[in-house]
């Protein structure tokens, strides 16, 4: 035989082979809903600060919304910048005084502080305009409100005082309207940021 006729053999036996590989079916109909299988799965366990990350196996448990956790639940942080952790406390008009929901948060901030021992914390003090004396420049209401925070840690947790300051800006900084109670309510608080130098 001649090389010829051994490429035709060798053509002959290669369209065999791949007419045998190709399927006969078609396409389904574009009119069949291709989702009708799809099966959601709720978890029993729940997400309470709508992290993505199930309570029981949730580090941080109560996380702000619109944080970016890690796969434990924390706040995030980049590798190499430590740490930067938020805190808010809210109080009852004309009140400094730190309810224990804001005292069990503050103490996940001293863990932390005492993880990272270089790490300072700024705690200022904050008020609505209506517990504001408007002839006073400084009000020793949200003067309070920020020392109870640092003495909190202080006491409870032995961090040491010069890893933490106090600023006191009465009613100069709010974060909501103060024409209706639920913002004034609001801008009653106490804001702490823990981080490394």
């Amino acid at each position: 035989m001649t090389t010829r006729n051994y490429r035709n053999l060798l053509l002959l036996a290669t369209s065999i082979a791949l007419a045998g590989c190709q399927t006969t079916s078609t396409a389904p109909p574009s009119d069949i809903p291709q989702i009708d299988n799809i099966v959601t799965l709720i978890p029993d366990i729940p997400d309470s600060d709508g992290d993505d990350i199930l309570d029981d196996i949730d580090e941080c448990p109560q996380t702000p919304l619109h944080t970016v956790v890690d796969r434990r639940g924390c706040p995030f942080t980049l590798i190499g910048v430590g740490l930067k952790m938020e805190y808010r406390a809210f109080f009852a008009k004309g009140s400094s005084e730190l309810s224990k929901e804001y005292q069990l948060e503050l103490d996940k901030v001293a863990k932390k502080l005492q993880e990272y021992d270089t790490a300072t914390m700024r705690i200022e003090g904050h008020a609505s305009a209506d517990e504001v004396d408007k002839k006073l420049r400084s009000n020793s209401l949200t003067r309070n409100r920020a020392i109870i925070v640092k003495n909190y840690l202080i006491m409870q947790h032995q961090i040491d005082p010069n890893r933490l300051s106090t600023a006191s800006y009465g009613a100069q900084r709010p974060i909501a309207s103060s024409d209706i109670e639920e913002g004034r309510s609001m801008n009653r608080r106490v804001y702490g940021l823990a981080q490394e130098p």
